[in-house]
């Protein structure tokens, strides 16, 4: 008789089994947060705490908590002081760290390019573009860091799609200097947990700045060889994402200096999480062949017959659920953060004004509450069969409430596209070498990459 086999374990920090010092915490803060959490944040619906630094901390992992403060009660919920100190030097008024009008604006100017019909649009150029970076595996190196690849494709299907391929600047340089800005400014500085006031320099934020200005360069560049195409132009330019922001600069619009935030963050970050979550998806089947062999079969089966891009993720329920699952063990953002404006009640709970809230997506994704074998690789957890089992709000990829990640179903049929492609094509097998842990910064990293092995499968 058939015995299915025992699943994979992916690599993550083992809970902490008693609190660390200050000094110690702040050593792992800035080695690496996903090691701070102990036994109570994968066990409780939630945590509060009264520290000496930063004021009284509720660490939320009950779903309906976070869909108090995320959603029902969203209006008294600021973004969180720490998270703002760490990504507002680097998106200053982009989507992901505007507040009020300011946000406001940029999420209705934004919203035209991201619906439904917007989406499938962009399917073909998000399948060009993956075949096109295929290629390069046919008569390439066969062995690669997916991590670093990925962060590649996935630039390259932004700069096509949202920007029809006008993007200023090299691709290869564009890698590494994400990894740097990440490495540097995108992480927590210990002078921001003991909160030490912003005159005093932060050591990582004057590392980044280098990378910082790349990216600015790149953008004002970008801006400019698309403003002079549109006033030489104006019938052929392209209506794009960059052309739907510079068209809404202007006294009802965005200012320019928000539609240059707004560029760095798409460019900056939109790209960078989904390249992560492909990697860690891509790693994880490598480590799973029995998942993997389901995936692949299903991938062999649909794309003979549904050669459209726009409907496999729909046609292809065991590939999205294994990248679904990836970012649930992996999820490429780690925390939501908010600070509560006046008292609030949840329940039991009181919260203070100005305590911060952190939702976890980390702990919460991996509760024991929450999910039977909570570290373990079961892509079955979203087969469409089990996913009325989950709620809402214990699965947070992309965020939840008012602030939910806009380009989140952009994501998703990129993702789907990009494995299709890569695995109708290649098997992926891990190398000696290959040994991730992974390290929180903007996004959840693998320390090393992710050095695998490519083979032809047909």
């Amino acid at each position: 008789m058939d015995i299915k086999p025992a699943p994979f374990i992916p690599p993550a920090p083992r809970p902490r089994q008693k609190p660390p010092s200050t000094l110690q915490m702040l050593r792992i803060v800035n080695r690496n947060p996903l090691e701070l959490w102990g036994e109570p944040s994968y066990n409780k619906p939630w945590i509060s705490i009264s520290t000496g630094i930063g004021g009284p901390l509720v660490i939320a992992n009950d779903p309906g908590l976070i869909r108090h403060v995320l959603v029902d009660n969203a209006k008294n919920y600021k973004m969180a002081k720490v998270r703002q100190k760490i990504l507002r030097p680097i998106l200053r008024d982009g989507l992901l760290t505007a507040e009020g009008d300011v946000w406001r604006r940029s999420r209705k100017a934004m919203a035209p390019v991201f619906t439904p019909r917007s989406i499938h649009g962009f399917a073909p150029a998000m399948l060009k573009s993956t075949e096109a970076f295929a290629e390069r595996y046919e008569q390439g190196p066969d062995s690669v860091d997916i991590s670093r690849d990925m962060t590649m494709l996935t630039f390259e299907i932004l700069a096509e799609t949202l920007f029809s391929g006008e993007i200023a600047g090299e691709p290869g340089s564009f890698a590494h200097q994400v990894d740097r800005l990440f490495e540097t400014m995108g992480r927590v500085d210990p002078l921001d947990i003991l909160g030490a006031p912003d005159w005093l320099p932060r050591i990582t934020r004057i590392m980044g700045r280098s990378s910082l200005a790349f990216f600015r360069d790149i953008v004002a560049e970008t801006m400019e060889m698309r403003r002079a195409r549109m006033q030489r132009d104006p019938e052929g330019v392209p209506e794009d994402f960059l052309t739907l922001l510079l068209r809404a600069e202007g006294p009802q619009g965005l200012t320019r200096g928000e539609v240059e935030d707004n560029i760095i963050t798409f460019i900056g970050a939109g790209h960078e999480t989904t390249a992560r979550a492909l990697g860690w998806a891509i790693y994880c089947l490598s480590q799973a062949p029995w998942e993997r062999e389901r995936v692949e079969a299903e991938i062999d089966r649909v794309l003979p017959v549904t050669p459209d891009p726009t409907e496999w993720l729909e046609a292809m329920p065991l590939t999205r659920a294994a990248f679904e699952e990836a970012m649930r063990l992996y999820p490429p953002a780690p925390s939501i953060n908010r600070e509560a404006l006046q008292p609030d009640r949840y329940e039991d709970l009181e919260i203070r004004k100005g305590a911060q809230l952190l939702v976890m997506p980390w702990t919460v994704h991996r509760h024991r509450m929450l999910w039977e074998q909570p570290d373990a690789f079961l892509p079955e957890r979203f087969h469409p069969e089990n996913r009325d089992r989950i709620d809402r709000f214990q699965y947070l990829p992309f965020g939840a409430g008012p602030r939910i990640c806009i380009g989140a179903q952009f994501a998703m049929m990129e993702a789907v596209i990009a494995l299709a492609v890569l695995m109708s094509r290649f098997r992926f097998e891990a190398r000696p070498e290959t040994k991730p842990w992974p390290v929180q910064k903007l996004t959840v990293q693998p320390d090393g990459g992710l050095p695998m092995k490519v083979m032809r499968r047909k």
